[in-house]
């Protein structure tokens, strides 16, 4: 199951409803960005956008008017012109605009009669505009910088979107699946070129390869590789290819990568044991053992009516009594004692955005997508990671959407099994 243009104008129908009477609610794709003077970074749609017209070409604008409780939609696109095609690619046709989107074809409209629309519209004093006050978008802000010089505070819609985003459907909980399916599928084939000496810079690029050629060029996020001690950099986005981004044996390789299908991100984390543990001694083993413990309280504790707070404080209790028994902390631990260790926070949501919207303060309920990565990190040992997968909330509990895999034997990467192929 697949999202497509039902979904789209079901989600527009119901925003409708919980839009205010009389007014028009303005949505941009947005723009390209510059990555130099003469070409732009890929480009990816406004998420509100994209939620609520499939789109994702830039300086596209979804108007829905709803007034003496009417509802009209159009959308705003660039039409044909065979000059400027030439250089940036060919444009989408209307009619495939309203077969994405679920629009009447009718109701697509040159871009270039979006300006006559706003002047007719602001000429009615009884319609409000609305905007996205959580785009990141510079058209969304200089629109509604223009609506302010000329009198008209804009009513903010994002609350109305992000409310309606919390709670997936079938087809987008089957999205986030399958791009949990295309990651493992590309950290399977990753992992099999792990040996020491492999580099992050290889094991990066092959993670991508994978992904590309499985979803598509644009990922829930910056692909992380980390070897060793790179690990304390939570996010080390920049993969190397010498001293500390060479995996050594005995060591370590944290990765944390999603892909994205549908729009929709998976996000997970695997961490990797370069070499065969010599005995239950290795301090890699002794971690692994608490985040394992860890993910299990975490998936037994996560259900409708409870909480992101009420998450973290079970697992820093677990955390906290291990840590203690480590020798690592006093036995009369504080949080401040087990936050020295335990460096953020065990869950998000997840959807649209790898960290989705929705405020943290928010009761858990059936539908919610959330990314479960439980992590500590020893500085004193040389040791440190996390594990996470993607899960679903369901009436009573959770389902994983990931495959939840994190025995010692998937996560030992066999250097002389390697040596072999």
């Amino acid at each position: 199951m697949v999202t497509g243009p039902e979904f789209f104008r079901h989600n527009r129908m119901v925003f409708a409803e919980k839009l205010p009477d009389n007014t028009a609610a303005f949505l941009f794709s947005g723009e390209e960005k510059k990555m130099c003077a003469d070409t732009e970074y890929r480009f990816l749609p406004d998420r509100n956008f994209f939620y609520l017209t499939g789109l994702e070409k830039p300086d596209f604008i979804l108007l829905i008017i709803k007034k003496d409780g009417n509802v009209t939609e159009r959308i705003y696109a660039p039409n044909h012109d065979s000059a400027k095609e030439r250089w940036t690619g060919k444009r989408m046709d209307f009619s495939k605009i309203a077969e994405v989107s679920g629009l009447a074809e009718e109701a697509v409209r040159d871009r270039e009669t979006f300006a006559d629309e706003v002047f007719k519209l602001a000429s009615d004093n009884t319609v409000r505009f609305g905007v996205d006050g959580n785009s990141i978008m510079e058209a969304t802000r200089e629109f509604a910088d223009r609506s302010r010089k000329q009198g008209r505070e804009p009513l903010d819609i994002a609350g109305f979107i992000t409310e309606m985003r919390l709670v997936k459907s079938d087809c987008e909980i089957a999205s986030i699946e399958e791009a949990a399916r295309v990651t493992e599928e590309a950290l399977s084939e990753m992992k099999k070129i792990i040996r020491p000496g492999v580099t992050e810079y290889e094991l990066y690029a092959k993670l991508e390869y994978e992904m590309t050629r499985r979803s598509n060029m644009l990922f829930a996020f910056q692909t992380i590789v980390a070897c060793g001690r790179n690990a304390f950099y939570l996010h080390h986005g920049d993969p190397e290819k010498e001293d500390d981004g060479v995996a050594k044996e005995g060591s370590f390789i944290q990765v944390d990568v999603g892909a994205r299908v549908n729009g929709y991100c998976a996000d997970i984390s695997r961490v990797y044991f370069v070499g065969r543990p010599e005995s239950d001694d290795d301090r890699r083993v002794k971690l692994l053992g608490l985040i394992r413990e860890l993910r299990k309280t975490a998936f037994g504790y996560i259900a409708p009516g409870k909480t992101f707070g009420g998450l973290n404080s079970q697992m820093y209790d677990i955390a906290g009594k291990w840590l203690a028994d480590q020798g690592l902390i006093n036995d009369n631990f504080s949080k401040d004692d087990v936050l020295a260790y335990y460096w953020h926070n065990t869950s998000h949501f997840l959807g649209l955005d790898v960290h989705d919207v929705g405020s943290r303060d928010l009761v858990f309920a059936p539908g919610n997508c959330l990314a479960v990565e439980p992590g500590v990190y020893i500085p004193e040992w040389g040791v440190g990671f996390r594990i996470e997968d993607d899960v679903v909330l369901t009436t009573d509990g959770c389902r994983l959407l990931s495959s939840g895999a994190d025995d010692l034997e998937g996560i030992i990467a066999d250097t002389a099994c390697s040596d072999k192929t």
